[in-house]
């Protein structure tokens, strides 16, 4: 038996972990050869692949990135693209395909599914936005970098009484954010999923600077969003793929902070350098287990499905049901904890 390997979209820590459990247990435990795609999707299209063994992957379990390879090519956007990558598994002898990645990743992944290809899915993304999972691995690397910066941060802002805004990634949801700011004593942590008024952001600071010599951290995520008619937001440039390049947006907040209390604000933007390291031991472990489950899913020919955390179980959920839903920050997280800390 064969199987061809991807991981798709933006890197992640953790990547490589699951590269090396899909290759052991399906070498040692099955004889199952496997076929790494170099850089996503692309390389399915273009045929390039490496094969894959436990001897040339030794050391691989703690390295950050994809030694295959990542992109966010796509075939559904190109005219008969989906159709190609099936017939290419197929010429290359491929009985199945392991998927590596977020929400794009795989509803490309079901799209070709439907065409007759055998497919399993393994849930990638910092920002923990793919539903069926409790949690995506990546996301646990993400929060401890942002934590880490936070804790130093704390440092310089009570030498200076400053107010230091602090932006993460988190384009559509706020999960890196709300844990970050929740680890990190965060005086106000913005997300995407609510909306929120400057105004009274800046009248809380406010208060909470005049009990006494106070630094304050807010988290930004990239696609927090203010209430309309509160602060003023560019429109935004759009990538090659149809996404809406954020950014800037700890820039807005930091300014309106300054120019509406007086305060000295100073902006860190985190940007790639929370995809980019080690990761943390117990995205290694959740990488792990998702690899072994995703073999385990390919001898049992439960194509179609993606492995998932749930209650501490490593399960096995269709594709179909998860494609598409974007998991969002909860209401008892952020209001019921976050939100009860703030200024």
């Amino acid at each position: 038996m064969r199987i061809g390997l991807l991981t798709g979209g933006g890197d992640c820590p953790g990547l490589n972990a699951v590269i090396r459990a899909v290759t052991r247990v399906a070498e040692r435990e099955h004889g199952i050869e496997v076929y790494g795609f170099l850089d996503g999707w692309a390389g399915v299209l273009e045929k390039r692949y490496m094969t894959l063994d436990v001897q040339g992957l030794r050391g691989i379990l703690p390295r950050g990135g994809t030694i295959l390879g990542t992109s966010r090519s796509n075939p559904s956007l190109y005219e008969g693209g989906l159709e190609m990558a099936v017939d290419n598994l197929d010429t290359l002898g491929c009985d199945g395909l392991i998927v590596i990645g977020g929400d794009g990743t795989l509803a490309c992944a079901t799209r070709v599914g439907e065409l007759g290809a055998s497919v399993i899915g393994v849930p990638k993304t910092i920002d923990n936005d793919v539903a069926g999972t409790e949690q995506t691995f990546g996301f646990n690397t993400a929060v401890q970098i942002a934590t880490d910066l936070i804790d130093r941060l704390h440092t310089t802002a009570e030498s200076h009484d400053r107010v230091m805004v602090v932006e993460v990634m988190g384009r559509h949801v706020g999960h890196v954010a709300t844990h970050a700011g929740i680890a990190g004593g965060a005086a106000f942590t913005l997300i995407p999923e609510h909306p929120f008024d400057i105004d009274d952001v800046c009248r809380r600071l406010q208060r909470r600077h005049e009990l006494g010599r106070y630094a304050s951290i807010v988290v930004v995520a990239e696609g927090a969003r203010p209430l309309p008619g509160t602060l003023d937001v560019p429109g935004g440039a759009v990538d090659q793929w149809g996404h809406k390049i954020l950014g800037g947006m700890g820039a807005l907040v930091g300014s309106a902070i300054t120019e509406r209390t007086g305060f000295e604000s100073r902006v860190t933007v985190l940007g790639h350098v929370q995809r980019g390291g080690t990761p943390t031991a117990f995205d290694r472990v959740l990488c792990t287990r998702f690899g072994v489950a995703a073999i385990d899913a390919v001898v049992a020919g439960d194509w179609g499905t993606m492995v998932a955390l749930q209650s501490d179980s490593i399960v096995r959920i269709p594709l179909s049901q998860v494609v598409g839903i974007e998991k969002a920050v909860s209401a008892e997280l952020f209001q019921g904890v976050a939100a009860r800390f703030f200024a």
